[in-house]
């Protein structure tokens, strides 16, 4: 058992608090836009954003304190938890539909989305197995073939949910950790094209998908309907040129962007802050998955070290994916932009899953 220091890495800590500081003031400025709003109250949004925010601190100390050697001992047992609660969608009197999806359970006033603990549930059963399989993972055999197991189930369950925004972040996340964890480069290959030829049969026979992808080669088809979102992105995103108009002087989120606080919350954010604030937040981003990063290259085994790298992947894949929709590189995503975005699920998880970093952090090598 390694030697554990009694501090966290200072240079994960503060990153991390930056970001959540950062993505805090943004919502609430984003969230003034619910004023111009009926039946959406300012008040109680932001104080629930307060909450989650609150339990999400609470869990990254208490994961922080937490041996992360318990997260290997207990991660089949983790997955197929998140696999059952995510099989409580099925229930329809738990279900909660939005926009014709049902990703989201309800129990009484209190609701949460189940995939967010789908995903970190993967990443450390992923990271478990690497540590398990680590003389044997380049072969095609103990490397792609259980991956591969686990996404086969992971994809039926996300893709009865629609949800395969969440499906391809999943997949990529694994990706990348069997590569860093040395999977041969023609197997991962091998994965990406299954993965874009998946894709590619979502967008064709799901119209939602083919509708988002055809906004996507052209936003400006029909811009009061399908591509209303993402003009109107563009415009608050065009209007904050250099500066910004300021903090809480953004005019789209009066009730012309949609979600303002929610998917199109990266847009509010260049609209008052400009160019010089969106290249700040995305500064963090990389700031905390470069933090991540080396916690992970510093960790004494293949299981923290991959804990923490894919704990670094996700972050970096899913808020970068929220971004580039709003700025029409990427088809629109349903994700949120983790430690900033409305959603007390995804806020809650992430710093969870900080505090796991955290962890990490403390057993590094000298």
């Amino acid at each position: 058992m390694p030697t554990r220091s009694r501090y966290i890495d200072r240079f994960f800590l503060l990153s991390t608090a930056a970001l959540t500081l950062a993505g805090f003031v943004i919502f609430l400025s984003a969230s003034l836009g619910l004023l111009a709003q009926n039946g959406v109250s300012f008040g109680s949004t932001a104080v629930k954003q307060l909450i989650s925010l609150g339990l999400g601190i609470i869990l990254f100390y208490v994961f922080s304190r937490l041996n992360y050697v318990w997260w290997r001992r207990s991660a089949s047992f983790i997955l197929i938890g998140a696999i059952l609660v995510n099989l409580l969608l099925f229930i329809p009197s738990l279900a909660l539909f939005h926009g014709g999806a049902s990703r989201w359970i309800a129990l009484g006033p209190l609701t949460f989305q189940p995939s967010e603990f789908l995903k970190i549930a993967f990443i450390i059963y992923l990271a478990a197995w690497v540590q398990f399989a680590r003389d044997r993972i380049k072969t095609f055999t103990w490397g792609i073939v259980p991956y591969g197991v686990i996404m086969a189930i992971l994809g039926a369950l996300l893709l009865v949910q629609s949800d395969t925004d969440t499906l391809v972040i999943i997949a990529f996340t694994g990706i990348i950790m069997l590569f860093i964890a040395g999977v041969p480069l023609r197997h991962i290959g091998l994965v990406c094209l299954l993965l874009a030829m998946l894709v590619g049969a979502v967008i064709w026979f799901r119209p939602y998908a083919m509708q988002r992808f055809q906004v996507y080669l052209n936003p400006s088809a029909n811009q009061s309907g399908a591509g209303y979102q993402i003009n109107q992105s563009l415009i608050a995103i065009g209007s904050g040129q250099a500066t910004g108009r300021g903090f809480g002087q953004s005019v789209q989120k009066f009730g012309y962007l949609p979600q303002p606080t929610d998917d199109s919350i990266f847009a509010v954010a260049g609209e008052e802050f400009g160019l010089i604030g969106a290249i700040g937040l995305v500064a963090l981003y990389c700031l905390f998955a470069a933090s991540a990063f080396r916690v992970g290259t510093r960790a004494p085994d293949p299981f923290g070290g991959m804990l923490a790298i894919g704990i670094s992947i996700l972050v970096i894949t899913e808020s970068f994916l929220n971004m580039a929709a709003m700025l029409g590189l990427v088809p629109l995503s349903g994700v949120p932009l983790l430690f900033v975005s409305h959603g007390g699920t995804a806020l809650i998880i992430i710093l969870a899953a900080a505090g796991i970093v955290a962890n990490v952090s403390k057993a590094r090598k000298a």
